[in-house]
């Protein structure tokens, strides 16, 4: 039995925590008295760790400026989550637990997570939704350089003990698809998440439905054998 892997993004991919991400970014800019961008702009930089994120919205700011913003982004972030749930604060989009369910069903497939959160903001997700004993590799931006690096997925193809050619990166950033480019990975995009798609060009693969993952992973690898 060959092994393979599916490794995830989190947010714009499993889960849907754009309010809380664009409201904490405006929050962000409000403690230094700054307008924050639009949007859409905001949402162009989930993916990146939040140094890296804060700094390419803001780049007129020096560096302890960004460190009072991301502070600010955190404290705001944490309340939201904390008033309103992990459920109704990070929703999983449709049909998200059924598929990966399905997948950890395989024995010879292993699900795997690559994010730009924090290891605190990561494992409440997990636990909240009840997904931790889905993943058997889980690496997030406190421990790695941020994306596009493939630090990450290096570490979970090393945890996995599963070589680049037999493992997929499934996100909704140009971010993610660059970390798989880099990482020799296949990518795999999504149309529903917080980039568009003009960004996604480094994806080797598309889809608009998270159901018909299972069956192009099968795909993809009975073509590969």
């Amino acid at each position: 039995m060959t092994l393979k892997l599916v490794i995830f993004d989190v947010d714009g991919t499993l889960v849907d925590s754009q309010a809380d991400i664009v409201a904490s970014m405006q929050a962000g800019f409000a403690a230094v008295g700054k307008t924050a961008p639009l949007r859409d702009e905001i949402l162009g930089i989930v993916g990146l760790s939040l140094p890296l994120a804060v700094a390419r919205l803001a780049p007129e700011e020096d560096p302890q400026t960004h460190v009072v913003m991301a502070d600010a982004y955190k404290a705001s972030y944490t309340a939201r989550r904390d008033a309103a749930g992990e459920h109704a604060s990070s929703p999983l989009y449709p049909h998200v637990r059924e598929v990966l369910e399905a997948l950890h069903a395989r024995p010879d497939w292993l699900l795997g997570i690559a994010t730009g959160k924090s290891r605190r903001g990561l494992n409440r997700l997990v636990d909240e939704h009840d997904l931790r004993r889905l993943f058997v590799t889980q690496h997030c931006a406190d421990d790695h350089p941020s994306k596009p690096h493939p630090a990450m997925l290096q570490a979970a193809l090393a945890d996995a003990g599963v070589a680049p050619e037999a493992a997929v990166m499934v996100g909704d950033t140009s971010f993610d698809m660059e970390m798989a480019q880099a990482a020799g990975v296949h990518g795999i995009g999504v149309s529903w998440g917080y980039h568009p798609l003009d960004r996604l060009g480094a994806a080797r693969s598309m889809i608009d439905d998270i159901r018909a993952l299972p069956g192009l992973l099968q795909t993809l690898w009975e073509i590969a054998a």
